[in-house]
C-alpha cells in the first residue's frame, strides 16, 4: 500500500483529511460544489396529513382528544433536505399573548424531526400562543409596531395573521437544514394538541431541496 497525502502547497503540513463519508475535508464555501455530477432540485411542500402532497393542508383541526399530525416525509429517489419552514396562523383579533384569537393552548403544537437512526428530536415541545411561535423564529419576519408587531393585515379574508419563518439554518447553524433520507420512514412533523379549528387559517410549508 503507498500512503498518499494532500498538502498545502506552500511547505506546511496542512494535509487534507478523509472523512467518514469518504468526503475530502478541505474548506467550507458559502455554495454547493460547482462541478457536481447532480444537481440540487428546489423543494416546497406543505405539511399535510399523509406527508406527501396529496394530503391534507388544513392545520385547522381539533387535536385535544387525539392528536393529529402533519408532516413531510423522504422521498423515494432522493434525500430532502428542509432549511425553512413558513408558518401562516390566521385569525381575527389575533394578538401575540394568544393562539390566533383563541385563549393559549392547553398542550400546544409540537414539532419533531422524526428519524430511524437518530430518533426523535424536539424541536418545539408546546407552542401555545402566537408569540412562541415567532419566538422559535427568532423573530422572522420583524415588522410592524406596539399591538401590530409582526402580525399582517387581511391575509385570510379580512383577517390578520402571524406569519413565522422558522430559518434552521439561522437558528441551528444547519446549512442545509433537517435531511429526511430517501426510502425511510423520516419525517418532520407538527402534531396538534388542541382543537384550534375555530381559526380562520392554518397551515405550513416546507422549503429545501432534493439532492
Amino acid at each position: 500500500m503507498i500512503d498518499v497525502k494532500l498538502v498545502d502547497g506552500h511547505g506546511g503540513s496542512n494535509a487534507a483529511m478523509i472523512n467518514g463519508e469518504g468526503e475530502l475535508n478541505v474548506v467550507v464555501h458559502p455554495h454547493p460544489p460547482k462541478d457536481e455530477a447532480e444537481h440540487p432540485i428546489p423543494f416546497r411542500q406543505y405539511f399535510t396529513t399523509d406527508g406527501t402532497s396529496a394530503g391534507s393542508k388544513d392545520m385547522l383541526v381539533n387535536g385535544s382528544s387525539t392528536e393529529q399530525k402533519f408532516w413531510i416525509g423522504s422521498n423515494s429517489e432522493y434525500d430532502t433536505y428542509i432549511n425553512s419552514v413558513s408558518v401562516v396562523i390566521a385569525d381575527a383579533s389575533a394578538t401575540l399573548n394568544k393562539f390566533g384569537n383563541l385563549t393559549a393552548l392547553s398542550n400546544g403544537v409540537k414539532i419533531e424531526w422524526v428519524t430511524n437512526e437518530f430518533g426523535t428530536r424536539i424541536i418545539a415541545d408546546a407552542i401555545t400562543t402566537n408569540f412562541e411561535f415567532m419566538r422559535l423564529a427568532a423573530g422572522y419576519p420583524a415588522f410592524g409596531n406596539t399591538t401590530n408587531t409582526f402580525r399582517a393585515n387581511n391575509v385570510s379574508g379580512t383577517s390578520e395573521a402571524y406569519i413565522p419563518h422558522i430559518d434552521f439554518k439561522s437558528i441551528f447553524g444547519m446549512s442545509w437544514g433537517f435531511r429526511l433520507r430517501k426510502k425511510t420512514t423520516d419525517q418532520l412533523v407538527f402534531t396538534i394538541r388542541d382543537d384550534v379549528s375555530g381559526m380562520d387559517q392554518f397551515d405550513a410549508i416546507g422549503y429545501g431541496i432534493l439532492f
